[in-house]
């Protein structure tokens, strides 16, 4: 891997979609507890009409267990599914927490596709990685593309009864397919430019991407003191970040971001392979990649390990 290799950033992507839905907020075209259904009519069925877009950035949506069947279905199949789909057993919207890997990511994309009349890609070219200075990028690499672009992307191996098995994660197929909450590939650089705009609330390289007003909306804390069923640990969420949950254990917090950083850290963790944060109070960005999925616990264990390093480097640790 060089600085230059595209990533697959897996979750860790999911603030991006965040931000481009936080622009179409800014632009007053959406509301945060305005309903999913008012935007895509058919997700009225089986009690999910009065789940809103906070439920579905603070995780507390209730649909977990959906079958989206990505990455093999299309994407109107995929939103089939999901309209289809019953709430989690026993799940309360907006009290319920439990992280949504895949699900609802697709209704903000699929809403975000409605308010723009715009395809996925290319509003969140246009609007958040464009201004953002992230060049290279993509929500995803259409098959005419790949050829040019195949050595440049980066091999991701898991770990399995003790060896590092290659996963087929950079095939054209897998590339080509768009999945807001999950297949975003770019430099982990441009991950860390994205989370620099932040830093400067809102404002890009050369043009304004969020509001300050966006920024702060983003990175508050809408979701406090909550059990997240998938991670088994309580976090705090903002929309569609991570933000700071070291009061409820600073050893055992799943894709936490270490001991040194602030209470107002925000960011995202990709699935057992990259990570992206902000810590406003320090004035620190950072993002990173590993090549290797080690497991959760093991993961978990070296994410606190790479970013308390970071700190003490820094000459930030304490």
């Amino acid at each position: 891997m060089t600085p230059e290799t595209i990533n697959l950033w897996l979750s860790a992507g999911k603030p991006l979609t965040a931000a481009a839905f936080v622009s179409a907020w800014d632009e007053g075209r959406v509301g945060l507890d305005q309903s999913v259904a008012s935007v895509i009519p058919e997700f009225d069925q089986l009690g999910k009409g009065s789940l809103t877009f906070r439920h579905l950035l603070t995780h507390t949506a209730g649909l977990r267990h959906v079958d989206t069947g990505w990455p093999d279905a299309s994407w109107v199949e995929i939103l089939t599914r999901i309209c289809a789909a019953p709430l989690d057993d026993g799940a309360v919207p907006g009290r319920t927490a439990g992280y949504h890997t895949l699900s609802t990511w697709f209704l903000l994309g699929e809403a975000l596709q409605r308010l723009t009349g715009r395809g996925f890609p290319e509003l969140l070219q246009e609007r958040i990685l464009n201004p953002a200075g992230l060049a290279k990028t993509r929500a995803a690499i259409p098959l005419s593309e790949y050829p040019s672009l195949k050595d440049q992307l980066g091999w991701l191996y898991e770990r399995e009864r003790g060896e590092l098995r290659l996963l087929d994660w950079h095939s054209a197929e897998r590339c080509a397919g768009v999945a807001p909450g999950s297949n975003l590939r770019g430099p982990i650089h441009d991950l860390g430019r994205f989370y620099e705009m932040l830093l400067r609330a809102g404002r890009g390289p050369e043009y304004r991407v969020l509001s300050e007003t966006g920024v702060a909306a983003m990175t508050a804390r809408h979701r406090v003191g909550e059990f997240d069923l998938t991670m088994g640990h309580v976090i705090d969420f903002g929309l569609g970040v991570i933000l700071d949950s070291n009061r409820y254990g600073a050893e055992t917090v799943p894709y936490g971001y270490g001991r040194y950083c602030s209470p107002r850290t925000f960011g995202h963790g990709g699935a057992q392979s990259s990570q992206g944060f902000c810590d406003p109070e320090a004035g620190l960005v950072v993002a990173w990649v590993l090549n290797g999925r080690a497991g959760e616990g093991l993961h978990n264990r070296r994410t606190r390990t790479i970013n308390e390093a970071i700190y003490h480097d820094l000459g930030l640790g304490q």
